[in-house]
């Protein structure tokens, strides 16, 4: 005696502990600037008696109780993960009045030269390092295009050597329009890129972003990006959404452990009673 729907309910359970992980992650980082949600999206694994016959690509076996070929992929179907989705929706804007606080309003992602190759961010809560560089919050250097650059820079060492150099800290600001100065010398214009297909952005942790190996990313130098001084968008997060979503995953994820549990105490019984009963 076989018991394989034992196998959908516990792909139900893992489906369900993956989405309470990917809701815990998005409240722990509601407070992170920038930050973009994330949602899991499932599936059911179609079954063969969903296809046409013409599809159905089964061995020609000897009939047994366990065959594929003889219950025709019908006993075959689970929860199936098809992926994590970013929401890329705009957060609000939290006004700083800092300085080198800038927010994106609209599209576009600011571009970070990294000891691991450019990465994209929408945290735009900059600072000055020891050096004088503009920096993130964790040092990474801010990619700025000089005015005198006919175009902006590819390469990634050419971008990692675009940086703003700062004389202090007392002058340095940046503009609405993404300028960047020290006091009355302007030192170039922040790198905005927008990308035409942002399903080829992963997160990589830290609020950045890079692009998928398996995919070409369609990415576009903005020249005037909507920014905004002195702000910072904040996470995409609704708390409130995201705590009603995570009670209803563990409601159906405890649901699914108590299939996983009759489906245990038949296949006990098959065994242990049935199995030993006597004609």
């Amino acid at each position: 005696m076989s018991f394989k729907g034992i196998y959908a309910a516990l792909s139900g359970s893992m489906a369900q502990a993956l989405k309470i992980d990917t809701i815990a992650n998005n409240i722990a980082n509601v407070n992170t600037t920038g930050f973009k949600k994330d949602q899991q999206t499932f599936g059911e694994y179609l079954t063969a008696i969903e296809k046409n016959p013409e599809v159905i690509q089964v061995p020609k076996i000897s009939a047994s109780m366990t065959s594929f070929y003889d219950n025709n992929g019908t006993d075959k179907s689970f929860v199936d993960s098809t992926g994590t989705y970013t929401n890329f929706e705009q957060g609000s804007l939290k006004r700083t009045d800092g300085k080198l606080d800038v927010a994106l309003d609209g599209e576009g992602f600011f571009e970070i030269a990294t000891a691991n190759g450019v990465k994209l961010t929408r945290a735009g809560n900059f600072t000055i390092d020891n050096e004088g560089r503009l920096v993130t919050k964790d040092g990474h250097t801010v990619v700025v295009n000089a005015d005198n650059q006919e175009s902006a820079p590819q390469d990634a060492e050419e971008k990692r050597n675009s940086v703003a150099q700062f004389s202090g800290t007392a002058q340095a600001y940046i503009s609405d329009a993404g300028e960047v100065f020290d006091g009355e010398k302007k030192l170039g214009k922040l790198s905005v890129v927008k990308l035409n297909n942002p399903e080829v952005l992963q997160k990589v942790g830290g609020s950045f972003y890079e692009y998928k190996s398996n995919m070409t990313p369609d990415v576009v130098q903005m020249k005037t990006p909507s920014l905004k001084q002195g702000y910072l968008e904040t996470s995409n997060v609704n708390i409130v959404a995201e705590m009603t979503d995570m009670i209803m995953a563990q409601r159906v994820f405890e649901g699914t452990q108590k299939a996983i549990q009759a489906y245990d105490q038949m296949e006990d019984k098959a065994i242990n009673q049935v199995g030993n009963t006597k004609g």
